[in-house]
């Protein structure tokens, strides 16, 4: 057995609030719309992952949700943009990511992020 996907399912009562945040902020695309379901997601291959910690890392609140980006000041630029507020960073962390943290429209707190090489640039992983 091989695991295909992996799926972050957020209980909400009002399904269409998702839009603000993952679709017009983080630039997501709909890749499924029943009404009392949607899901957003990316034409990119992604990786399948799940992570389990005690925290979230130089004694941050461990994030619900991880969100990786291609360049986190353009997504942060975003955020800010749209009034949302910021909850921690943006950071450059020890650990080689530069990355912050804010709410989604739900209250789960999301990490935001881009892997950083030596020199400070973003890179692909």
């Amino acid at each position: 057995m091989k695991v295909k996907r992996i799926v972050a399912n957020i209980a909400t009562s009002d399904v269409a609030e998702a839009k603000r945040f993952y679709q017009d902020v983080l630039g997501l695309d709909v890749v499924m719309d029943h009404g009392w379901i949607a899901t957003y997601g990316s034409k990119e291959e992604m990786r399948v992952q799940i992570s389990f910690a005690t925290q979230g890392g130089s004694g941050t609140l461990t994030p619900d949700l991880s969100v990786e980006v291609d360049d986190v000041d353009e997504a942060w630029r975003r955020v800010k943009q749209a009034k949302i507020p910021v909850e921690y960073g943006p950071a450059d962390e020890p650990w080689g990511v530069r990355r912050f943290y804010v709410r989604d429209p739900f209250g789960k707190l999301v990490n935001i992020l881009a892997h950083v090489s030596a020199n400070g640039t973003e890179t692909a992983e």
